[in-house]
């Protein structure tokens, strides 16, 4: 799906995503990343839901925004609860949702000036 968008100039964004890849400023990516509006940081771990360690939470956490989207791959998985605690009490905000959604919700929460990051995990 493409995205179009208003009022992002200067900001990362995605403006085009599919199960297999997404598009960063027309620009695509088909490994796991972290976007930021002000920075992209490529393949942050070679991790999938079920193998996240608490050394790739620790690199979310170190990002100090205010909020964290993980989008998950084509569909909604959860990592174990353990993973998600650390969050709360550096608070963080971390949602998960698939991939797609979280696209879209990144996009929204940025264009608001929203410290946002997603950090997405292909399948």
């Amino acid at each position: 799906m493409k995205l179009h968008l208003a009022n992002t100039a200067g900001i990362n964004m995605f403006t085009a995503y599919d199960d297999d890849y997404v598009a960063v400023n027309h620009e695509k990516h088909l490994k796991n990343l972290i976007l930021l509006p002000e920075r992209i940081i490529h393949e942050w771990s070679p991790a999938t839901v079920e193998t996240l360690t608490d050394g790739d939470m620790e690199t979310l956490i170190a990002l100090a925004t205010g909020i964290i989207l993980l989008g998950t791959g084509k569909r909604l998985r959860f990592p174990p609860a353990a993973l998600m605690r650390p969050f709360a009490a550096a608070g963080i905000g971390l949602e998960i949702m698939d991939m797609r959604a979280a696209c879209r919700t990144y996009n929204i929460l940025a264009a608001e000036g929203r410290k946002v990051a997603a950090a997405l995990l292909f399948d």
